[in-house]
Parts: structure tokens; C-alpha cells; sequence
């Protein structure tokens, strides 16, 4: 009965979006129960959009790595030539494109779990029967999803509590921290709905007969 309040109690304070009574209410044990919806919903939903839209899903992840990249690397190249030739700098030059590289490093992430380059073990399983690939696929997709609840709980609760303490990003005057700390829990809502996406697929080609585990190379598409 606590832990349904504890539910209740989060999704109370997210209707009122005051930041301080989010964090309160996501420091209890309720967020697992809430996180882990959040996390299968807005996957189910995310493979949804990417079946009806194949251009989003070819695109988006790799649109946000290459332009947050372009950003690191123009921010970088600008401020070097300021510092050394005119002696004057951004006070926010050396904190922003850490930012846009975490943003980059999880939005590349959802897109390689749907290239399958992470490790697999492709080789080993290759060797086994259908039925084995398959129970291997599924345990890998149940992995990557309580992978990704733990960090959309965890990052959800960095963020709020950022937001409540008004944490602003060093060099910068009104920029906060969690604008950019809550893209961690979106992105990985994202992979969860590569995970689904690609076990959806898994579970087509085992009833269809096809080949279950199939090679691939990094960087390919």
C-alpha cells in the first residue's frame, strides 16, 4: 500500500511541476515503479514512431550526433583562435562541449543498439539452435531494458534534484543544469525503444524462419 502511495505521490508532484516536490517525491521507492512504465510505455511508443515514420528512424540519432559534433568541434576551433590571437574567451567554452558530448555519446548509443555493433557474442551463438538464439535475444533484450530503468530512474533523479537546487552550468549566467541532464533519461527511453524494436524484429524472423543472428560491421546501416 506505501509503494502505490509512493506512486501516486510522484505522479501527483509531476502534474505540479514544482521541482523541489519532484525530487522529494522521486527519492522514494515508488520511482522504480514509475521509471520502469515510463521506461517500456515510452519505448513501445518510440518503436511505434519509428515503424510509422522510417525516416525518423534512420535519421534522427544520427542528425544529433553529427550536429552536436559539428557544435563541439566549431565551439572549440572559435575559441581556440579568440584565446590565442585576440586574448579573449567564452567563460563558457570549456564547460558547453562536455555537455554536447554526453548528449552525442547517448543519442549514439540508441542508434548502435539498433546496428547490433555492441557486444553479442555473434560468433558463439551462431553455433547454437533456433530456439537457444532466440532465448539469448530475449535475455538480451531484458537486460538492456532494466539497464536502461536504472539509468532513466537514476538520471530522472539527478535532474530533478539539479532543478530544485537551480543549478546553473558553470560560465553561463540562466543556463541549468537539467536541461541538459534530462536528455540522459530521453535518450535512454530512445534505446529502449531500439531494444523493443529490434526484439520485435528477432521474434518475426523466428517465426518466419529466417536467420536469427546475423553479422554486422560498426559504422554500417
Amino acid at each position: 500500500m506505501s509503494l502505490w502511495s509512493d506512486v501516486m505521490g510522484i505522479l501527483s508532484a509531476l502534474g505540479s511541476g514544482d521541482s523541489w516536490t519532484i525530487s522529494k517525491a522521486l527519492s522514494t521507492q515508488g520511482v522504480w515503479v514509475v521509471g520502469t512504465l515510463a521506461t517500456l510505455i515510452g519505448g513501445l511508443i518510440v518503436t511505434a514512431l519509428y515503424n510509422r515514420f522510417p525516416l525518423i528512424d534512420r535519421h534522427f540519432e544520427r542528425s544529433v550526433m553529427v550536429y552536436t559534433y559539428l557544435a563541439i568541434a566549431i565551439i572549440i576551433f572559435v575559441e581556440v583562435i579568440r584565446r590565442f590571437v585576440f586574448s579573449v574567451q567564452a567563460p563558457w567554452s570549456t564547460t558547453f562541449p562536455p555537455v554536447l558530448f554526453l548528449i552525442m555519446t547517448w543519442f549514439g548509443c540508441s542508434f548502435n543498439i539498433r546496428l547490433r555493433t555492441h557486444l553479442a557474442f555473434a560468433e558463439f551463438r551462431t553455433s547454437m539452435s533456433r530456439g537457444l538464439q532466440m532465448a539469448c535475444l530475449t535475455l538480451d533484450m531484458v537486460l538492456w531494458i532494466g539497464f536502461c530503468v536504472i539509468v532513466v530512474v537514476t538520471a530522472t533523479r539527478v535532474a530533478a534534484n539539479s532543478a530544485s537546487n537551480f543549478q546553473i552550468l558553470a560560465g553561463t549566467d540562466n543556463f541549468m543544469q537539467w536541461w541538459y541532464l534530462i536528455t540522459v533519461p530521453i535518450a535512454f527511453i530512445l534505446m529502449a525503444g531500439r531494444v523493443l524494436e529490434n526484439w520485435f524484429e528477432d521474434l518475426s524472423n523466428f517465426r518466419s524462419g529466417e536467420q536469427l543472428i546475423k553479422p554486422t560491421v560498426i559504422g554500417a546501416d
